[in-house]
């Protein structure tokens, strides 16, 4: 590992080296700027480790198995059960251990210096490291410091939670056994996720307490309604407009959960050995001397597209789960591309006087085109606009809906394949605003959504995009049809 100079200037310094720090630290490189990264915990971040690469090997396998019992000639072959064990070292591999040996030798082949220890602003341009071990030092950045430590589970102030050993979805992704009964607190992504995983490794029961009156309330209604229907199927117990009153742990480990229908009134009481806390995320700004450059710890920042933070200055930027904007692994290394090459770009301007055109340097993509893929069964695959945000925006829109196992491919993907599309059409531009996919492997098709979303495509240009036959992705003709085309 590169030996960090005490006291050493930088080009840029990047705080937290998840997968946005180690992007924005990359372009920053790459466009000839020397750069340092500051990490307290794993080189690669939340995604390598506790969310996006464990939870989907976590997932994986019960989709496989599904996938083989929904074909006749395939199902006969099945003669076993999910081996929770061999899931989970599986899984085990995919986040390397939970060691960050290959991700170091990424950031020393890209010449990206790594401090290991606690970063925090020191005013302006400076930043303190504090070590696990040895005295703090200072880091001075000459052109940038960028923000790039995430967001953590937020835990919410229910009474007994704090002292209850709860899991959030680390616990939830690396843990090394299957607990019999689980109760999950939450209703949206993580939570049916990890419902999904848990109930398909052994877990005998699983719960979700949904204050809300559905899951997955980001999505279009029938996602929700269809991943709800599913879990029904698996002996998954879905709990709408209930409110969690208090939670303890007993000394024998059984987890009691006091719950209630919103509003008061029909007070009861689960048990489980596990409780999972899935109910939003909140930014790690509390501790990394935000007041020290007039700006308030705790609080989520506030950018432009170029990731420049609003009343920073000219110097300070936040890339990924911190902004807001879009908290999920790829918009945030989607902002991180941004974020390097407008640093790069300011510093040339800087030193060569030249006024350089920053629009070429933004990350719009999260304003109203990020694609999202949930890995439950069903899956559920979107991007832009649902039909009642869209609405809500003031547009003139129409929502053309089609089943999918109506498509000839779809019956050769599973027998009875059911499956759901919905294009979300701005009928003033004659261009689609959104399309939400529900069914098995539909996350495969979301691309060439975001594509026509991003690329605004006239539906009759779109046309002229013929799908190969017999394959899923013949739904975009049938969609098309039935708009009228």
């Amino acid at each position: 590992m590169p030996l960090i100079d005490r006291d050493a200037e930088y080009d840029v310094i990047v705080i937290g080296a998840g997968s946005t720090g180690e992007n924005v630290a990359g372009r920053a490189v790459k466009g000839g700027l020397t750069c340092a990264v500051v990490e307290n915990e794993l080189v690669g971040g939340d995604c390598s480790y506790w969310a996006c690469m464990p939870s989907k090997a976590l997932l994986r396998s019960g989709q496989v198995l599904r996938a083989a019992l929904a074909v006749d000639g395939a199902r006969q072959a099945v003669t076993g059960t999910i081996d929770s064990a061999a899931v989970l070292r599986r899984r085990d591999s995919f986040t390397s251990q939970w060691k960050d040996d290959s991700q170091v030798r990424w950031l020393e082949g890209h010449h990206i210096d790594l401090a290991r220890g606690t970063g925090r602003l020191a005013g302006e341009r400076r930043v303190i490291v504090t070590p696990a071990e040895g005295a703090e030092f200072t880091l001075t950045a000459r052109h940038a410091v960028a923000l790039c430590t995430g967001s953590r589970a937020s835990i919410p102030p229910i009474p007994g939670i704090e002292s209850a050993g709860v899991w959030t979805s680390r616990e939830a992704t690396s843990a090394q056994a299957v607990p019999r009964r689980l109760v999950i607190i939450g209703g949206g992504v993580v939570a049916c996720e990890m419902a999904d995983a848990w109930r398909t490794l052994g877990s005998e029961e699983v719960t979700l307490v949904v204050r809300e009156g559905r899951i997955l309330a980001n999505t279009e209604d029938f996602a929700g309604e269809a991943v709800r229907a599913s879990f029904e199927e698996r002996g998954i117990t879905v709990l709408f407009d209930t409110a969690t009153e208090r939670v303890a742990r007993a000394a024998n480990g059984e987890v009691s959960v006091d719950i209630a229908d919103v509003g008061g009134g029909n007070r009861r009481t689960i048990t489980g050995d596990q409780l999972l806390v899935a109910t939003g995320r909140a930014p790690r700004t509390d501790a990394i001397g935000l007041d020290t450059v007039g700006l308030r710890p705790g609080s989520w920042l506030t950018v432009d597209d170029t990731c420049r933070v609003d009343g920073g200055g000219d110097w300070l930027y936040a890339a990924g789960d911190l902004n807001h904007r879009a908290l999920l692994t790829h918009m945030g290394k989607y902002q991180a591309r941004a974020c390097g090459d407008a640093i790069v770009a300011r510093a040339r301007s800087e030193l060569q006087g030249d006024p350089l055109p920053w629009s070429q340097y933004a990350a719009t993509a999260d304003h109203a085109a990020v694609p999202q893929v949930i890995f439950t069964d069903p899956e559920v695959a979107a991007v832009g606009l649902t039909h009642p945000e869209a609405v809500k925006a003031g547009m003139n829109v129409r929502a053309v809906d089609y089943e999918i196992g109506d498509v000839s491919g779809a019956g050769l993907i599973a027998d009875g394949y059911t499956g759901h599309a919905r294009m979300v059409v701005d009928e003033d531009r004659s261009v689609i605003v959104g399309v939400t996919f529900t069914g098995p492997g539909v996350g495969d098709l979301i691309h060439a959504a975001t594509v026509a979303v991003v690329g605004e495509v006239p539906l009759e240009r779109l046309w002229h995009a013929v799908p190969s036959y017999p394959t899923v992705s013949e739904i975009w003709l049938r969609l098309l049809e039935t708009y009228g085309l």
